[in-house]
């Protein structure tokens, strides 16, 4: 039996910023940064315009990863990607890229950007073979988050960046 990847429900929330604790917790130990950001509410990212899908693993126990597009200033935003620790390395992560890069043809968008580190293997790296290639933020959104990182101090732990794909 092979994964499924669904688009999430209310009652995926509280799973979604579980899943998205746990991923970090990654992040966190390789960046050395312990005062990072909580995890995100998993119903504001359901209420939020766009889209989440979560990748169940096979036995459909339940979901292992999600991914979390944004409609932003008409394109869409890949917000979030997380997959459990435990489920890494199995390629869920790009599964769920290749379902979100679907999804946002199938709503009509022509680009998706990110932001990402530009050093972490599992970020950027990961992100340009998935397609994704370096780009200057050009929205007023884009800018937006340049902002919200600066203000939260996520470039003192490596050089932000964004990557745009066309679709």
């Amino acid at each position: 039996m092979s994964e499924l990847i669904r688009p999430a429900v209310a009652d995926d929330a509280e799973v979604l910023r579980a899943i998205e604790a746990q991923a970090d917790a990654l992040l966190i130990d390789s960046l050395g940064a312990p005062d990072w950001p909580p995890a995100g509410d998993g119903s504001e990212r359901l209420a939020a315009p766009g889209f989440v899908l979560v990748l169940e693993d096979p036995s459909g126990s339940s979901p292992v990863g999600f991914v979390h597009v944004l409609d932003a200033d008409g394109h869409a935003h890949l917000e979030q990607l997380s997959v459990l620790p435990s489920s890494g390395r199995q390629g869920f992560g790009r599964r769920l890229v290749d379902a979100a890069l679907d999804t946002a043809r199938e709503r009509g968008y022509s680009r998706m950007t990110l932001r990402t580190y530009a050093e972490i293997p599992w970020n950027a790296p990961f992100y340009a073979s998935c397609g994704f290639l370096e780009s200057i933020p050009e929205t007023p959104f884009q800018r937006g988050l340049v902002d919200i990182e600066t203000s939260l101090g996520l470039d003192r732990y490596g050089r932000r960046l964004q990557m745009t794909v066309e679709l």
